[in-house]
């Protein structure tokens, strides 16, 4: 009888894990192409609109600096609030999202609203 509930309890404590892994492992944003988009999809501004980055509901990014549009082009892939990137150059960063603010590569970004 014992054996049979240290059984049950381990079973049940991989039914708890396997289940939050699951749900974490749905947050992940990558190429997807869902007829909801995930939240932070969208345009990401500076405060003073010098950089613009555009998160696209296919995985892609495009970033405008200034007057040259496209600058830097890449996929990225959400997973909670991280965003990682990975630009076609090769080039790599990431960022967080706070508050409906998105930190990368020490830029604050606010999200524009849409028009």
């Amino acid at each position: 009888m014992a054996r049979h509930m240290f059984a049950s309890s381990i079973a049940s404590l991989l039914m708890l894990f396997s289940s939050t892994a699951t749900a974490q492992e749905e947050t992940v944003m990558s190429g997807t192409t869902s007829n909801d988009p995930h939240p932070y999809v969208g345009m990401w501004v500076t405060a003073d609109g010098n950089i613009r980055q555009e998160l696209l509901a296919n995985g892609r990014y495009d970033e405008a600096r200034g007057n040259r549009p496209s600058a830097y082009q890449g996929r990225y892939e959400i997973s909670g609030n991280h965003i990682d990137y990975w630009d076609d150059t090769g080039f790599t960063a990431d960022g967080y999202f706070e508050d409906g603010v998105l930190y990368h590569a020490g830029m604050v970004m606010y999200r524009q609203p849409i028009q």
